[in-house]
């Protein structure tokens, strides 16, 4: 198994890449695709909404997680926005150290 975690969120398509390239300037993610056109149907507020969405699905590590997962909540636009970290079963090892490097803080 992997130290690598991938954060899935979802937000606005407008939002999506200034969030997505804040937290890949700041190294919270190694990494972050943004796939447009993801519907969400869901309950808030006592209704039930649907929405066009974006979802973000990004790469960070282990160590970096907790930091990332509270960075994404202080920049999004959402009351309660999704932020779900999963563990990879397997990981090509030079992507890895590629996303190691990438959220290491500069010498």
């Amino acid at each position: 198994m992997s130290d690598l975690r991938l954060l899935v969120v979802t937000t606005s398509l407008e939002r999506a890449p200034d969030l997505v390239r804040t937290l890949c300037e700041e190294r919270w993610i190694a990494c972050g695709n943004i796939v447009p056109g993801v519907r969400s149907i869901y309950r808030w507020e006592g209704r039930v909404c649907d929405d066009e969405e974006a979802l973000l699905w990004m790469e960070t590590t282990a160590d970096r997680l907790e930091g990332a997962m509270i960075r994404i909540a202080e920049l999004h636009h959402y009351a309660v926005p999704k932020i779900v970290a999963v563990t990879p079963t397997a990981v090509h090892e030079p992507y890895a150290i590629w996303a190691r490097e990438s959220t290491r803080s500069p010498a």
